[in-house]
């Protein structure tokens, strides 16, 4: 199982937490998956999501099923670590709020002695302002006092000038006990020691089935929509979710970051299965609309294969 791409399995949904698989997935097998995560920061946004990518059951099946992955118990990958493991998880986790403690000192530092010089600058400036008020004011006294012919006219009026009063010295702040710090948790499970996906790793999708962590395909509707998925991925095209346009598949000539779908594909259970007319007016009409040819994909779950038939809306007349 060297080199195979690890889809890790949750209540019975793939997800690709690596972007490095993702990339291989999309580049070499022309599978999307669709971006699941969020930030942090910006829980409730949803236009630029991130990893995971949560792969729809067609796609994990078809990877495992073409030996290009496995599935891995996602929920059973992590064992309870030992007292050794558990200890030095906590050492390093202590060493980096110790860091986070030290570069939080250095900026509260720097901070403080760049407020201390600004109002430093501040006070030098009044107090030069105060002083040549009151020079201004004593030269304005002894030239009237020399026009009243007062005896101490020419005496120099002492200026008392306040000594700067430096405050209380402030000695920088450190973080105390309670200062606030984040919890860095590794993206990769591969970082915790502990974590052990060996025994809960599974090549085959029946491996799977019979450990209950997937389950796809079920019934008849399963068989269908997976057997229609490979025949169309067998074929070269990228498949992507068609339920914004009637459909159960877009069809893409290419990657869908460069290409528009051609067809929107829906998925018929059964040679047999009956369609309405008006079933089939509404997805002519709807194809048109949205420039894509309308494939009903029936499966023939005897021998199966799959056979196609297009609509298109023509003009009469």
């Amino acid at each position: 199982m060297t080199g195979r791409i690890p889809i890790r399995v949750a209540n019975k949904r793939a997800y690709i937490w690596d972007v490095d698989d993702l990339n291989r997935i999309r580049s070499d097998h022309r599978l999307c998956g669709l971006l699941v995560g969020t930030l942090p920061h910006l829980s409730q946004q949803n236009v630029f999501l991130g990893l995971p990518s949560q792969l729809t059951p067609e796609e994990a099946t078809l990877l495992v099923e073409k030996e290009y992955a496995v599935f891995v118990d996602d929920a059973n990958a992590y064992p309870e670590p030992s007292l050794s493991q558990f200890q030095q998880w906590s050492a390093e986790q202590k060493e980096y709020i110790k860091h986070q403690h030290a570069v939080l000192g250095a900026e509260n530092m720097k901070t403080q002695e760049v407020a201390q010089l600004a109002v430093s600058e501040e006070a030098i400036r009044k107090r030069k302002e105060r002083e040549l008020k009151r020079q201004q004011k004593a030269m304005e006294l002894r030239k009237l006092q020399e026009m009243e012919g007062d005896p101490v006219a020419g005496s120099e009026l002492p200026v008392l000038i306040p000594a700067v009063n430096a405050g209380p010295s402030t000695s920088p702040t450190t973080p105390s006990a309670h200062t606030q710090y984040n919890i860095c948790i590794t993206t990769p499970s591969s970082a915790l020691s502990w974590y052990s996906p060996d025994s809960c790793t599974y090549s085959t999708i029946e491996a799977a089935q019979k450990a209950g962590i997937w389950d796809f395909p079920l019934n008849l509707q399963d068989r269908a929509r997976y057997g229609v998925f490979k025949d169309l991925w067998e074929q070269g095209f990228f498949l992507g979710g068609g339920i914004r346009f009637g459909g159960d598949y877009l069809v893409y000539p290419g990657d869908p970051l460069r290409y528009h779908s051609h067809f929107c594909a829906t998925v018929i259970e059964s040679l047999t299965h009956s369609i309405q007319p008006m079933e089939i007016v509404a997805h002519g009409r709807l194809g048109t609309a949205t420039k894509k040819t309308h494939l009903f994909c029936g499966w023939d779950d005897e021998k199966k294969t799959v056979s196609y038939l297009s609509i298109e809306w023509a003009g009469f007349g």
